[in-house]
């Protein structure tokens, strides 16, 4: 009989499993978790005592894990659901809290809404550890399989045991160097012209690229970058064009002009860009989630008067 049996297993060691396995690297894994790698080790080592399986095998440079440990991933996260949902039942107290948060969002949503909501619960928690994540081509997998406990995004994932909630609307713009040229004042204008824009480096193309394509409205694309914070160094001294949302006019493009994007014939819907709070099902009635969710949502009242 093995010394180390079911009983010792725990919410840490499950943890730290789920950590090797999303991460695929026991460094990694101890970098995400905040612990040295021997520690990590160690606990794989009494998880395959308990599970009876290897779990984690050398392949190249890296480690995959066995097909045991896959099938073991997904009741491993509905015990943490359970230790988390036992040790909540109590009302939520922000002063005596400390809580590990994972946000999925992509770099609009990060920078527009985070910073702000790190501010606010640290002000109000005992003490808050913040992870962000990107979102990009919205996947209900990471909300299903505990990678994230919210996400923000314009596109939200298909599933009945997702839920959303609008924030707020936003919409696009057009961004240029005054210097260097005019606004388009007509679609002939808006199409002849040289333009930059956001492609992910998952190849997913910003909502309102893929909007004009389901069209047929194809502009000049000259130059993609894998983010927003990638446009001002191309756009300043140049006579591009760069369509991107309205919120960005006071941070990230400071110092350009803008104008309406001369799309009025094609629909408004056209340069419409909502913002989703995301999460999955089984949060919905959990206080402490309930309670983030309320501070996520007072963050966006705040960005929401700016575009008022």
């Amino acid at each position: 009989m093995n010394e180390i049996d079911h009983l010792q297993l725990d919410g840490q060691l499950l943890t730290l499993f789920l950590a090797v396995l999303e991460e695929g690297s026991v460094t990694a894994a101890a970098r995400r978790l905040g612990v040295t790698q021997s520690a990590v080790s160690h606990g794989l080592d009494r998880l395959r005592l308990i599970a009876g399986d290897r779990l984690f095998v050398k392949s190249g440079r890296g480690i995959v894990a066995t097909a045991h440990a896959l099938a073991l991933a997904e009741r491993a996260r509905r015990l943490l659901d359970e230790m988390k949902a036992f040790s909540r039942a109590a009302p939520f107290d922000p002063a005596s809290a400390e809580l590990s948060l994972t946000i999925a969002a992509n770099d609009l949503q990060r920078d527009l809404l985070l910073p702000a909501l790190f501010q606010r619960l640290e002000a109000q928690l005992r003490r808050i550890d913040l992870r962000v994540i990107p979102s990009q081509s919205p996947n209900a997998a990471v909300l299903r399989e505990g990678r994230c406990d919210v996400m923000i995004s314009p596109l939200p994932p298909a599933g009945t045991d997702i839920v959303q909630r609008l924030l707020l609307k936003d919409y696009y713009v057009c961004y240029y160097d005054a210097a260097m040229r005019a606004p388009p004042t007509s679609l002939q204008d808006y199409l002849a012209a040289r333009h930059i824009t956001v492609i992910y480096t998952d190849n997913e193309r910003l909502d309102f690229d893929r909007r004009l394509g389901a069209r047929a409205i194809e502009r000049d694309v000259t130059i993609s970058v894998p983010s927003f914070a990638g446009v001002p160094a191309f756009l300043r001294g140049s006579t591009l064009l760069a369509t991107m949302p309205s919120l960005l006019r006071g941070q990230l493009m400071q110092g350009f002009a803008d104008a309406p994007v001369p799309l009025a014939a094609q629909g408004s819907a056209l340069v419409e860009l909502p913002m989703y709070l995301i999460w999955h099902q089984r949060y919905q009635n959990d206080s402490a989630h309930l309670w983030l969710r309320l501070q996520i949502i007072a963050c966006a009242a705040q960005v929401k008067r700016l575009i008022s």
